[in-house]
């Protein structure tokens, strides 16, 4: 890290954050060059939702937590602009500039924030891209699917954070949904996961304007080698995984596809060996890198 990165960073017993905001919180720490920066979905959700991702990998290296300035709980704070989503998603790359050898894993919308990033692509050393998808497209099937299984309370649900959206209503409403996000065997421990994040319904707010609807990969990793991981649940009726199969940029020798058997849209919830697995594979691929 630079001179000027270090001084760009404070760091503190809450965590440590860019320029801009964003707050990197380590959790874990061995052998190995790699640090690794973990990316929540939601957005909202706050990176305590891949906490257990970032755990259950067991990765070579340094595990970071990531929260854009504004997500989750990293809001409130004097290092946290006051208009911070004024730079979403490309606040991502200010994180990979701060550390080395950064491998940056995003669960479902944060993969997306990464593709939107396309300076990204030579910032890092590899990345995995966990439930996630090249453009919005999984938007219409899963509103397909949803309609098909319609959840008891989530119409009231959605009715209430319609009529008065913040923190609370949109846990409510995320909480009511929990069982499109897991499989029966999962959604007590799913449950469990959802009731303790720190809900932002100003980061959701922020998506539903700019980004979720308009969503599309502003790079892929075609013209360079960056060793990745496309890593989805067997079960997940989220994010349509066979949007993937359609480009053939994610279909290069140095772009590894692992499906999680009885895996959900958490796969790491229902199956966490088999996602330790497949990290150990991106990182065979990492130390075969020449990048």
């Amino acid at each position: 890290m630079s001179e000027e990165g270090r001084r760009g960073m404070g760091l503190d017993g809450q965590g440590r954050w860019t320029r801009s905001g964003v707050r990197l919180r380590r959790v874990s720490q061995g052998a190995g060059r790699w640090n690794w920066l973990f990316v929540p979905g939601g957005p909202g959700l706050g990176s305590e939702s891949v906490s257990g991702l970032a755990r259950a990998v067991e990765v070579p290296g340094t595990a970071w937590l990531v929260d854009l300035p504004g997500d989750g709980s990293n809001r409130g704070v004097p290092q946290v602009p006051e208009h911070p989503y004024g730079r979403w998603p490309d606040v991502l790359a200010e994180a990979a500039r701060e550390l080395d050898e950064v491998v940056m894993v995003g669960h479902s919308t944060g993969g997306m924030f990464m593709l939107s990033v396309p300076e990204l692509e030579q910032r890092l050393a590899g990345m995995a891209l966990v439930s996630s998808a090249p453009h919005a497209g999984w938007r219409s099937t899963f509103a397909q699917w949803a309609e098909a299984h319609p959840l008891p309370g989530l119409a009231e649900a959605a009715d209430a954070y319609g009529r008065n959206p913040n923190d609370e209503t949109l846990r409510a409403l995320t909480l009511t949904a929990a069982q499109w996000n897991f499989t029966p065997e999962g959604v007590a421990a799913g449950c469990a996961l959802l009731e303790g994040l720190p809900y932002c319904h100003g980061a959701v707010a922020w998506a539903d304007a700019n980004f979720d609807e308009t969503y599309q990969a502003r790079w892929k990793p075609e013209s360079s080698s960056l060793p990745t991981l496309i890593v989805s649940g067997s079960e997940d009726h989220v994010v349509d995984q066979s949007l993937w199969q359609d480009d053939a940029a994610f279909g290069r020798p140095h772009v590894l596809k692992r499906t999680i058997q009885g895996g959900s849209h958490f796969p790491w919830v229902e199956n966490p060996q088999a996602v330790r697995t497949a990290f150990a594979d991106l990182t065979d691929l990492l130390h075969g890198s020449t990048r």
